[in-house]
């Protein structure tokens, strides 16, 4: 597949290992129980990619590392330059050294997520600081003009190997989302950050579409989805992203969906089921998983 990115820049964004944050009390879910669970930040070391995100006992919980700056304007180039599949690098403390890579943005808590092996979290405290070598803003695939590259590094885009065929890409995923399932986020007016929700309200509804078994790291394409310029149903549109965090028990919310490829018409990604479309089999040796 033929892309620019020899002509991309390479560029440091740096932040810290941001602590947990919380509202305090308790959350009304979205049946009208109140729930008192863990949330966002901090290390979390017995979940990562590969691993179920709709079971847990928590509330968006973000796999691996989160990842902030305090300025806000530092804190959103982080955001804006960082691309999933991106080298991770830890600059200081005892796991100074230690490579992981970006695995997703959380939007609203404006976190970057990154995965290390769990030697490295052992290692890690709140306030290390992580480098990440973003490469990836300003990917084209040039005979494609029509799908836009969002927050997708070209390392991933080589792993993931669409096939061309009569001017669609065909890309792996691990289940297809209907519309009406996407929540939270939805109208935000860029999506070169952050993430919007596949909506798990109605279990049947998952269950009908396979989505009961999401995991961290999960390829999936949204149907009638338009990201190019922002969130929007549109028929015809097609997005492929990645599931970046937990299930969520509050109304309109669910797992995280970081966008990687969009068109806005002529259905021009076309799904290919492969159940080792998820970050694991693409971006960590086998003998780690």
């Amino acid at each position: 597949m033929k892309t620019n990115k020899e002509d991309l820049v390479e560029i440091s964004v740096q932040a810290k290992i941001h602590a947990p944050t919380s509202r305090g009390g308790y959350r009304i879910d979205n049946t009208g129980v109140p729930r008192v669970l863990p949330g966002v930040g901090g290390i979390v070391y017995n979940y990562r990619i590969g691993d179920c995100c709709m079971r847990l006992a928590g509330d968006h919980i973000e796999p691996g590392v989160s990842l902030r700056n305090e300025d806000k304007s530092e804190n959103e180039g982080v955001m804006h330059n960082a691309c999933v599949g991106n080298r991770a690098i830890v600059v200081d403390g005892d796991a100074k050294g230690a490579e992981g890579f970006v695995t997703g943005k959380h939007g609203g808590i404006e976190h970057t997520l990154c995965y290390f092996d769990p030697e490295t979290l052992d290692k890690l405290k709140i306030g290390d600081q992580i480098l990440i070598r973003a490469k990836g803003l300003g990917l084209e695939l040039c005979d494609h003009p029509k799908i836009a590259c969002l927050n997708l590094s070209p390392e991933l885009l080589e792993k993931i190997a669409p096939d061309e065929e009569d001017g669609k890409l065909i890309v792996p995923c691990v289940a297809e989302v209907p519309p009406y399932l996407m929540g939270s986020g939805i109208g935000a007016a860029s999506a070169y950050t952050g993430d919007y929700d596949i909506m798990t309200g109605d279990q049947e509804a998952l269950r009908e579409c396979g989505l009961e078994n999401l995991r961290f790291g999960d390829l999936v394409l949204l149907i009638d989805c338009d990201n190019r310029y922002g969130r929007q149903y549109k028929k015809g549109a097609r997005t492929l992203g990645v599931v970046v965090h937990s299930n969520c028990i509050l109304s309109g919310h669910g797992p995280g969906v970081t966008a990687l490829l969009s068109c806005s018409e002529d259905e021009l990604l076309v799904g290919r089921q492969d159940p080792d479309a998820n970050l694991a089999h693409y971006l960590i040796d086998n003998k780690e998983v």
